[in-house]
């Protein structure tokens, strides 16, 4: 098994309260986020519209399900 981590542990800080480690923190998220590829305007139009399309789809898939299962309640029990 390899190690992944690239820093010593003579390199990580030793105490130093809260607001170094919440800078630290801040750092690391800041340099994550210039990693990730972000969408186009496109791309995220696309994304937004096939996204709405599926909901739309599952919500009347379900809402059917229930009609059908509550008019076979009505017709059994009613």
């Amino acid at each position: 098994m390899t190690a992944t981590r690239t820093e010593t542990a003579s390199a990580r800080p030793t105490g130093g309260g809260r607001g170094g480690r919440l800078g630290r923190f801040l750092r690391e998220v800041i340099s994550e986020m210039r990693k990730v590829l972000w969408p186009s305007r496109k791309e995220l139009g696309t994304y937004t519209a096939v996204v709405i399309v599926f909901v739309v789809i599952m919500v009347a898939l379900v809402a059917g399900l229930d009609v059908g299962f509550a008019k076979l309640v009505l017709w059994a029990f009613g």
